[in-house]
């Protein structure tokens, strides 16, 4: 649509017509922003253009924001006052929670609006108030199980315990190798069985005829995956980095942050079961000495929905805090859970912090207390905290 044209979408209670100029002309990409001309404002309007799935919440709104405080800058009078969110069905709930965590001002000025499936009428949608969150139903987690550890794991762990940590679920033992799974551990009719093989490769179950690939392995990983690695192009050092990351903090989580408990530490922690809202695991949920819950969330690349991410699971988390959920469950066995709501810690690489990571952080509600912490960039050898800060 060129300057000068009138649009037709609009919203159900509002005046049909409006005078619209795209921001830029020639735009790419899965969303749309325009800016609504009235006589003495001016409204900016984007919107995603292609079907989303819920987990593309954050992005949406990092990029909307951040379009709305350039063109806010840029723009002469009348100046723009308002933000509009065009969004599907499928990003409604998942962008009203985020809103919520707004602060107050930036809330007052942001609008959102649901549109139908013939892209002719918005319908605006109320953001809720944050108190509305805690009174939805929420299903309670269920009892951590006390872990155990068989022998097949203990002797494997024995190989390299400086790198081989262990993922408990359900139906056996995962093994990591500096956070890479390379083996799983199974029993199947009372006897414990061990496959091998890296993810996305083809798995071989242990036994006479595989030693010598299972030893092949494991000299591949301690060679590629170390932090003295030549080739630091070879698959088996470049990928999962933050799990690389994660399984080094496992091992001592301290070197973050001195008053936190080393154990139990949950890594990729669900609050609920995946689903419509995109929901995504927590990287680590610890637990300070003085009982405060803290929610860790690891980047190891400028990733600009860092802050969204966190802010999203310190809702979550804060959530079942409340209900004392996460006290009934033992997540962290007979130590009090503190009354304060949940602290988060935003951690990534000094080099390695989005350009837009302040502006993005200044945008959460100062009640909910977000911290970035700088880690070395050769932090493959060992965590060291370079800076912490209050973000918001």
């Amino acid at each position: 649509m060129r300057k000068g044209e009138s649009a037709g979408l609009c919203p159900a209670t509002g005046n049909k017509d409006r005078t619209v100029v795209l921001e830029p002309r020639n735009q790419t990409g899965s969303t749309r922003t325009i800016i609504l001309r009235r006589k003495r404002a001016r409204i900016a309007v984007t919107g995603s253009v292609v079907s989303s799935h819920p987990a593309t919440v954050d992005a949406l709104l990092s990029s909307a924001l951040l379009w709305f405080r350039r063109t806010a800058e840029r723009i002469k009078p009348p100046h723009v006052e308002q933000l509009w969110l065009i969004v599907s069905d499928e990003l409604v709930k998942p962008t009203l929670y985020r809103i919520s965590l707004f602060r107050e001002s930036l809330k007052e000025v942001i609008k959102v609006f649901s549109v139908d499936e013939d892209l002719t009428t918005l319908q605006p949608i109320k953001c809720p108030e944050r108190k509305e969150l805690w009174s939805k139903r929420l299903a309670r987690f269920p009892p951590i199980p006390p872990a155990t550890v068989t022998e097949q794991t203990v002797a494997i762990i024995a190989e390299a315990p400086y790198a081989i940590d262990i993922v408990h679920s359900r139906h056996g033992e995962t093994l990591r190798f500096f956070g890479l799974p390379f083996a799983r551990v199974r029993s199947l009719l009372g006897v414990e069985r061990v496959w091998f093989g890296i993810e996305g490769a083809h798995r071989r179950m242990l036994d006479d005829t595989t030693e010598g690939e299972w030893r092949n392995l494991l000299n591949d990983l301690q060679e590629h995956r170390s932090a003295d690695a030549l080739d630091h192009r070879h698959a088996l050092y470049s990928s999962a980095a933050e799990s690389w990351l994660e399984s080094l903090l496992r091992h001592d989580i301290t070197k973050l942050d001195p008053g936190l408990i080393i154990a139990p530490l949950h890594a990729q922690f669900r609050t609920a079961r995946g689903g419509k809202l995109g929901i995504r695991p927590i990287d680590m949920l610890a637990l300070r000495r003085d009982g405060r819950l803290v929610v860790i969330e690891l980047k190891v690349a400028e990733d600009r929905e860092h802050v969204f991410q966190g802010a999203d699971y310190w809702r979550r988390v804060e959530a079942h805090r409340r209900r004392g959920h996460i006290a009934k469950a033992k997540l962290f066995g007979d130590r009090e859970i503190s009354g304060d709501s949940p602290l988060v810690y935003l951690v990534a690489p000094t080099l390695r912090v989005h350009p837009s990571f302040s502006t993005l952080a200044r945008c959460i509600a100062s009640d909910i207390e977000i911290y970035r912490f700088d880690i070395n960039e050769d932090w493959r050898r060992g965590v060291r905290v370079m800076r912490r800060m209050r973000v918001n």
